[in-house]
């Protein structure tokens, strides 16, 4: 593994992060604002590391899958509230409040594309 800036995937993040940053701001309910944007998180976190990591895309993503997985298990046991966050609109939506199976779903969903897109990079 090493440090390198790699401008395709910084563009890929950025352009991701405007888009979740609009699904935040405009959807405040359904399949889009729920569960599309869990799917696109992973990819966005993935495209961040990537941005600055260079590395084979399965340890990356799994390491993003894993820590999606982590914050979305931790939810099971209050985070928020452990953290004193539960009213803070900004970490709600960072570190969400509720767990939910679905998002584990739309983690891996977003994951397998990541891969599937490398593989068809040729990068794997």
């Amino acid at each position: 593994m090493k440090l390198h800036f790699n401008r395709i995937y910084f563009l890929g993040f950025v352009i991701l992060f405007i888009i979740e940053g609009l699904i935040a701001y405009f959807l405040k309910t359904g399949f889009i604002r729920h569960t599309f944007g869990d799917f696109l998180i992973v990819i966005l976190l993935y495209c961040f590391a990537k941005s600055f990591i260079n590395a084979k895309p399965i340890p990356v993503a799994f390491a993003v899958l894993l820590f999606a997985f982590i914050i979305e298990f931790l939810q099971l046991g209050n985070l928020l509230e452990h953290l004193k966050l539960q009213n803070n609109p900004f970490a709600i939506l960072i570190l969400g409040s509720t767990f939910h199976v679905s998002d584990l779903i739309a983690y891996t969903l977003g994951i397998v594309t990541v891969l599937i897109f490398e593989l068809k990079l040729k990068t794997l």
